[in-house]
Formats: C-alpha cells, structure tokens, sequence
C-alpha cells in the first residue's frame, strides 16, 4: 500500500470532488485493478470513500469528510507540524491555531527545538503591509506602490503580486510590473504607499526567479582582520577562505567579483581590517577614505 497515493488521492478528491477510475491511474500512472485496491484500503481506513458505476457515477468522498490522521506517517505528522512553526513567524495567531489543533490530532509531545523569526533583531516586519501584499496575491488584485530603484530613483509601479518570497535574510515580492511589462521581483523594504487597486487579473504562471548575473573582474582578495571582529569574519566569508593565525587574527585569502559595493562592505569593517591585496583595491580604499574626510573638516 502506497501511503503517498493514497493521500493524493484523497487530494485529489477533496479538490475534484469527483472522478474516475481511468483518471485516477492516469494521473498515478497505475492500473485501474490498483486504483480499486487503493480504494478499499482508504475505506478499511474508515475513509468515506464511495464507487459507483453508471453514467452518472464515479468516485467521491462523502460531504462529512475530514483529513483524518492515518493519513500521516509519524515522520509526515512531524515534518507538518514543522512547516507550521515557519508560517507561525508570518501569521502567528492562525498558525498557532492551526498547530495546536494538529498536535492534539497527532497527539505528539511539545517539542521546542525550533523557532523561525524572519524579523531583524532591532526592526519588526511591517506586517500591515506584509498583509496587503498577501490580500493582493489571493484575490488576484493589482497593487500599487512608489519603488526605490537600483538607479536610487523614486518610481510608481503597478504590479500583478504573484509570489511573496524570503531569501538572503530579505523579503521579496514577486510580481508582473505593468508598468515595466515584464516580470520583476521587488525587495519590499524599497516600497512606499503601497495600496491595493480594486482592479483583479488573470492568474498567471510564475516563473522561476533567475540567478541575478553579477558582471566584473574576478579578483584574488586577501584581508587581515583584527580577533575583535572574529565574529563578523565567520560570518561572511567560507570557513575554508579563514586562516586563524597565531595571536587570534585572521587572514582571509578568497575571489570575490569586483564590484561597486565591495569597497563600501569593506569599510563597514572598520579599523580592524586591512587589505593586503591586490594594489588596487588597497588604492580605490584609500580614495574612499579621503572622500568620506571631505565630508568633515579637520
């Protein structure tokens, strides 16, 4: 017996709410004699699943029907109960409903060994927005908002919100840009007057989201850091790239491409990090620092 067919087809079922023998194989790529046999195991589960031929027939689920918990090997119940604790950090109150109601299905032990909080430590997640965007992406309604470029330019942008996206400690919109005419991904800590239209459109496939290209040299890095900012240097580099030396510095010795913001993350260390190499970051650093004393008198 195929645990995972039978619950899709019990999926399938809460979602079609009725088909046939032929589709259910087709869609499983199985015989329709193990369609049936899938059958009658779902009803010796207590699964009010019913059969009947004609040609109004086919094959339903009961109108009581509820997901029962035999569905869920241990390691399923477990690994559910898991992903609620990830939404809990976007929608607490509901999801926290959610898994009380689950665990007290399951009747698995409390167990407190994970927490997901997408929120920076100094900075909460603005959630009226957060939810606006989620409204949108449901009921397939256009939004619209002023975006901060990579250009450092203010601009309005209406958009079809298809997919709400965490990655790289950031959160993500991404939508079809009506305005752009093209699909883009939006860092939503950039948005500002963000407002739903009362305008609907037509699902749309998402695609998948493309590696961003990063153009520019590949250089050979080479940096000393001082043990006080250790912690930092763990942080951002490959533990392989990380020499310990002897009096608690490191050497970190890694490529990097060579790109705009390289000089400005390098000086976001401070006084405790120095290049060694190549020359010519050692000169574009030294320009920087006297770009940054321009600003001051002394």
């Amino acid at each position: 017996m195929n645990n995972g067919r039978l619950f899709g087809i019990i999926y399938h079922l809460l979602n079609a709410k009725r088909t046939t023998s032929r589709e259910l194989a087709t869609m499983f790529e199985v015989s329709d004699r193990t369609i049936f046999r899938d059958i009658n195991a779902l009803s010796s589960l207590g699964i009010p699943i019913c059969a009947e031929t004609g040609r109004n027939g086919g094959i339903y689920l009961m109108d009581h029907f509820v997901l029962d918990k035999v569905l869920f090997s241990k390691e399923e119940q477990e690994s559910l109960l898991l992903a609620l604790k990830g939404i809990k950090a976007i929608e607490p109150e509901k999801s926290e409903q959610a898994y009380s109601k689950l665990q007290s299905l399951f009747k698995l032990p409390e167990d407190n060994w994970l927490e997901v909080d997408f929120s920076p430590w100094y900075q909460e997640i603005d959630g009226a927005q957060f939810d606006r965007l989620k409204s949108g992406i449901l009921n397939k309604k256009k939004v619209e908002f002023d975006y901060i470029s990579q250009s450092n330019r203010l601009e309005k942008r209406v958009c079809n919100p298809l997919k709400l996206v965490f990655k790289s400690q950031t959160w993500y919109l991404q939508a079809f840009c009506l305005t752009k005419k093209a699909f883009r991904v939006f860092k939503i800590s950039r948005m500002q007057s963000l407002k739903i239209i009362d305008e609907t459109f037509t699902p749309m496939v998402v695609p998948e989201i493309a590696v961003p290209e990063m153009k520019g040299e590949v250089i050979d890095l080479s940096l000393a850091f001082s043990k006080e900012i250790l912690y930092r240097v763990f942080d951002d580099f490959d533990h392989q790239d990380i020499t310990i030396q002897k009096d608690g510095t490191a050497i970190v010795t890694t490529q990097v491409i060579d790109q705009r913001w390289l000089i400005r993350h390098l000086l976001s260390y401070g006084k405790h990090m120095k290049i060694l190499s190549p020359d010519s970051i050692k000169e574009r650093m030294k320009h920087e620092i006297a770009e940054i004393r321009s600003n001051y008198d002394f």
